[in-house]
């Protein structure tokens, strides 16, 4: 289970309708809607500076809130729509959607690397390329994993680590169907430098049209 599920805190809007947007507005707030669940819709206004920063950070439609509205009981919401200036560019309203223990949804999870010191390829100098420091996951809404691990020990230079070679927590599963790459050994760039100037030397050795033709 997910130890730090970000709180997302909001207060309960006692107008609906679009007067009671603007004002929200102009005090410096972003109207928005709770729904779904067992529970009547709750308007409510959250914090323009904070919902701009958090917006800021990157995948907040995908990221799982603990919303806490004061009289309220805190909720788990993921948003499901964030609505912008069409010239501004800036947050005017927001959809958030109340989630059971048992919902299904889409997560970017942390990826944790273990055992790198019980890899050949890196005591040999190979380089660890993460290509994916966080996997896309649909996940429970109430078992959300901390992180997924991978196991680097008997990995060798040029071994590729895809989605597949990695057990995931129960009931979680990857958001598409391919078999991408999580990380890779690479060799170090002294053995790089080396090969290539092997292949350069090769290709020197080659004699041109000709040259050993009889005189």
């Amino acid at each position: 289970m997910a130890g730090q599920i970000p709180d997302l805190h909001a207060e309960a809007r006692t107008g609906t309708g679009k007067g009671a947007a603007r004002q929200a507005r102009r005090d410096g707030m972003v109207p928005g809607i709770v729904y779904g669940g067992e529970a009547d819709p709750l308007p409510i206004n959250i914090p323009f500076n904070k919902l701009l920063k958090k917006l800021k950070e990157g995948r907040f439609l995908s990221t799982l809130f603990n919303l806490k509205v004061e009289g309220q009981e805190d909720v788990r919401v993921i948003c499901r729509s964030v609505q912008r200036d069409v010239v501004k560019d800036l947050p005017t309203h927001i959809d958030l959607l109340r989630l059971r223990r048992t919902s299904q949804i889409a997560l970017f999870i942390h990826v944790n690397f273990i055992n790198e010191e019980e890899a050949p390829g890196i005591k040999k100098g190979g380089v660890l390329t993460v290509v994916r420091p966080e996997v896309e996951l649909v996940v429970t809404a109430g078992d959300i994993p901390e992180s997924i691990t991978v196991d680097l020990a008997g990995l060798n230079v040029g071994d590729i680590v895809h989605i597949s070679d990695v057990t995931l927590p129960a009931g979680a599963k990857p958001t598409t169907d391919r078999d991408f790459v999580i990380a890779n050994i690479s060799a170090p760039s002294s053995l790089r430098s080396e090969e290539d100037e092997d292949e350069e030397v090769a290709a020197d050795e080659v004699p041109a049209a000709g040259d050993d033709a009889e005189e």
